[in-house]
């Protein structure tokens, strides 16, 4: 047995690629779930086959033509179509794999890593377009937020917005930058640092604390949402008040508000729109829909993003994810609007180093795709809240961000900002009678509050977490 593993290893690169290897795997789900296994399962083979009574050439010749048999498998599926090879990807990166195993994956894929993931542009809305509520835009709300869509589309040509881009994105690294017991100051445990500077209190999905960005929060609307102490005390990264360092860097409660309420303006808008799509799909009253739910809401919340530069230009099991600078997730609120990401080195912006960098996104069709759109275009992304709403007409998606790769990565800094535009803690959410998103804390033909929704979601997430 051991001398035909050897044999198999000793040979293995010489071979072809088995045509019925390939064909198997191509077939059906079954040959990606029997790669899978193989790939999760090698390490543990070759761990038992260690403390085994075997003789230790035998016992290496044995592990040498495991993990053989699992790069030849990688190697005669490195063909497969987009849709089998992204949906490979995502189930081994959400598996328990072993590192060895992941490193033989990374080296494998990593050429052809851009090659699994297509490029796609998301959907495009001029701003001209938008503020023209006489304008029917449901084709292209559907085919950006639809059941078939990314759950991703852009606004092009908002006046100002460049500007406005520009004059916040560049003090990031100015505020990161702040000596540390100042940032100490502007942080606020008690909202679980939704508020004012955060760095290094969320974690990657390797359980390692996240020390490559630090982030800022703010409700660039209102400073004080409520004076209510009750509801401070039960919705703190909700209610509580802004943070701003106005001694140290003045400029960035301007700039941050500026762009907020631009990206918020916008987005106002954008779900006119999307109430006059979703009307067609079924009845929406009047103060249930998204442009009101939004419009009377208090609560809203801005993110500045600050990416700190790696000083090695090799890369950590962390940074050679698909996910490694923001995991896989879904924003739970309504809807979010962000902007194009800036690079820097040395104080100077650049183009990004590494085109397979950027916001990844998973389907309904479990398909992985890259979403690209302009520096200069506000793109916005649905949210779960606004998927239960709509009964699923507008679709919030499962999305990551990778990171620039190997010496492109060195001491490049990145930033960007995001608005989280979400209900007030007090509006009440009529839920449907049937969905399909955390079924199990939706009690059936219901009202919740969106404050007593994202309790129930903060419990069950913390739950699932210990």
């Amino acid at each position: 047995m051991t001398g035909e593993f050897v044999n198999f290893h000793k040979y293995s690169n010489k071979f072809p690629r088995l045509p019925f290897f390939t064909s198997f795997i191509k077939s059906n789900l079954v040959g990606i779930i029997f790669l899978k296994l193989l790939i999760i399962y090698t390490p543990s083979i070759n761990q038992a086959t260690a403390n085994s009574g075997l003789r230790k050439q035998h016992r290496d010749d044995f592990v040498r033509a495991t993990n053989s048999v699992l790069t030849f498998a990688i190697k005669s599926c490195d063909d497969l179509p987009n849709f089998l090879s992204s949906r490979l990807f995502f189930l081994l990166h959400r598996s328990p794999i072993h590192q060895s195993s992941r490193r033989i994956i990374s080296t494998i894929m990593a050429s052809s890593f851009q090659s699994l993931f297509p490029a796609i542009r998301t959907v495009t809305i001029s701003y001209s377009e938008l503020q023209d509520r006489s304008v029917d835009l449901s084709m292209k709300i559907e085919e950006g937020f639809g059941r078939k869509g990314l759950g991703i589309l852009s606004v092009t040509d908002v006046p100002g917005f460049p500007s406005l881009r520009q004059d916040l994105l560049r003090l990031s690294s100015r505020l990161a930058k702040l000596p540390e017991d100042v940032k100490k100051e502007l942080e606020d445990p008690h909202s679980r640092y939704n508020f004012g500077w955060s760095h290094g209190k969320e974690k990657l999905e390797s359980g390692k604390p996240d020390l490559l960005k630090g982030s800022f929060y703010a409700n660039p609307i209102l400073d004080t949402p409520t004076t209510d102490t009750s509801l401070i005390q039960r919705y703190p990264s909700y209610c509580g008040s802004n943070i701003w360092p106005s001694r140290e860097l003045p400029e960035l409660e301007l700039a941050f508000k500026a762009l907020g309420k631009l990206i918020l303006d916008v987005g106002l808008m954008l779900a006119y729109h999307c109430d006059q799509y979703a009307a067609k799909m079924m009845k929406v009253h009047e103060d249930e829909g998204l442009e009101k739910i939004l419009l009377n809401s208090r609560c809203h919340k801005g993110r500045l993003l600050y990416y700190f530069p790696a000083q090695q230009s090799t890369c950590s099991e962390d940074t050679d994810n698909l996910s490694s600078w923001c995991g896989w997730h879904t924003d739970h609120g309504s809807l979010t609007g962000l902007t194009c990401a800036m690079f820097t080195r040395d104080g100077v912006e650049i183009p990004s180093p590494d085109n397979a960098a950027g916001l990844y996104i998973r389907t309904r069709a479990e398909e992985i795709v890259k979403v690209c759109y302009g520096e200069n275009d506000i793109a916005y992304q649905i949210g779960e809240t606004t998927e239960i709403l709509s009964r699923g007409y507008l679709c919030a998606t499962p999305h990551c961000v990778r990171a620039p790769n190997g010496k492109e990565a060195f001491n490049l800094e990145r930033s960007t900002f995001a608005l989280f535009m979400q209900p007030d803690w007090d509006q009440k959410l009529n839920f449907p009678e049937e969905v399909h998103i955390h079924k199990e804390i939706i009690p059936t033909n219901c009202a919740l509050t969106f404050g007593e929704y994202s309790e129930k979601l903060l419990d069950k997430y913390y739950h699932l977490k210990s």
